[in-house]
Formats: C-alpha cells, sequence, structure tokens
C-alpha cells in the first residue's frame, strides 16, 4: 500500500509541483492550499507523513503541526522562507522532523521523505535494533511500538526526538558527537544542516523530560564533543 503524504502549501505552482515529484514515486497525495482543508484531511485520513508550508493565510503551518502532535507521531517536514531561522527553530520545538528551505530541489525534499519514512518505519517495526526495550533510571523506550514512558509516565515524543534519545541510551556512558547524531538520523540523506538543528531537539527533549541543562539528570553536554547519559 502506498504511504499517504500530506502537502500543504498555498504557493500553488509549488504544491503542484511538489505533488507531482512525489507521485511519480508512487506515494499519494493529499495537496491543499488552505490550513482549513487540511486540517480537515488531518482528521479524516490516516497519514504517514505531513510536508507544510510555515507561511500560510490564517493558520500558519506552525499551528497545523502543533495540531498534528497532539495526536499523531508521523513525520512533518517543514517548508521556510529563505532566512527565516525563527520559523525553524519554532517548528522543531513544536515537534517538526525536519525542515527545506526554499527554494528547493524537488528530488532532495523527495530524498528527505524517503529519510524519514524509513526511520518511523524501522522505529515501529522493531527492524535492526538489538533491544526492543531500553530502560534507564526510570526511562523506558520501547522500540518496536515507538513508545517512551518516564517515571511511568508517558512521553510524546517526536521520530527525531526518539531516535536521538534512543542513540543516546544505547550508547549511554559514552559522548556522542552532533555529526554522529546527524549520520545515524539522516545517514546518507544528511543535507546542509546544522548544530542548532540537534540543539533545538535536545533541549525540547529536556522540557519533555523536565531535565536541567545546569544539573543534567538524563542528557548531559560535552562542551566541544556532544552529548551523553551517563551509566
Amino acid at each position: 500500500m502506498a504511504d499517504k503524504i500530506l502537502v500543504v502549501d498555498d504557493e500553488k505552482e509549488i504544491a503542484d509541483l511538489v505533488a507531482l515529484y512525489l507521485e511519480n514515486e508512487n506515494f499519494t497525495v493529499f495537496k491543499f492550499y488552505t490550513a482549513r482543508e487540511a486540517l480537515a484531511c488531518i482528521r479524516e485520513e490516516t497519514l504517514d507523513l505531513a510536508i507544510l508550508d510555515v507561511m500560510l493565510p490564517e493558520t500558519d503551518g506552525l499551528q497545523i503541526c502543533r495540531k498534528i502532535r497532539e495526536e499523531h507521531c508521523y513525520p512533518i517536514i517543514m517548508l521556510t522562507a529563505k532566512g527565516e531561522e525563527t520559523d525553524k527553530i519554532t517548528g522543531l520545538t513544536l515537534g517538526a522532523d525536519d525542515y527545506v528551505t526554499k527554494p528547493f530541489l524537488p528530488l532532495e525534499l523527495v530524498a528527505r521523505v524517503k529519510a524519514q519514512l524509513r526511520r518511523y518505519k524501522r522505529y515501529n517495526a522493531g527492524e535492526e535494533e538489538k533491544e526492543d526495550v531500553l530502560v534507564h533510571r526510570g526511562l523506558v523506550l520501547n522500540v518496536r511500538t515507538h513508545e517512551c514512558t518516564l517515571n511511568e509516565k508517558p512521553l510524546s515524543l517526536t521520530p527525531t526526538e526518539f531516535s536521538i534519545l534512543r542513540i543516546l541510551c544505547q550508547k549511554r556512558g559514552t559522548v556522542v558527537s552532533s555529526e554522529e547524531l546527524f549520520h545515524q538520523i539522516w545517514g546518507n540523506e544528511y543535507f546542509s544542516k546544522n548544530n542548532n538543528t540537534i540543539t533545538v531537539h535536545i533541549r525540547h527533549l529536556r522540557e519533555k523530560m523536565g531535565d536541567s541543562f545546569e544539573e543534567p539528570k538524563y542528557i548531559k553536554t560535552v562542551w566541544g564533543c556532544g552529548y551523553k547519559i551517563e551509566v
């Protein structure tokens, strides 16, 4: 069955172009030019990934992202205007997994879509993992079901957040650099990103876990090196 992808952009030419490239890769595309239509689709369809333009009339893409994250954990890719770093950071904080800056190459976007879907499906299938369940100081990650709890309370994590936490837990006691996190998360689809992306996801993880930057119980920053979870 073809993966179902939501595409939302009020610039008709961009939405049509993205939809065309995705359909050529045999994806099922739900294409909309307004937030209202997109929100209705989110309620009615079982989706596998969403591509959201930040700048939309009435309700913007960031609010759609927030709405999706209230009930769903499938990947979200944000489309942002050139130089809008604030939008990128806000989107990542709200639960987006990746962003693409306009103007962009359609083939790059398609590659990122495939990378996000592979990673998301791998988590849910529990493939290529030595441990199905990772446990550390009250933190429990079920790789097979993509569920996470902290002190028996559920944590709602995006696929990217779950990936970062999984890698750090699997390598607890070892410093993992931002570059290594990038490589393990995005693999060969590693494009022009910067350390700020990982930093934002780490910050969001700490907020959800109630962890402190100054006196971390879980994720520790090792200056100039990366991040680690103590044994």
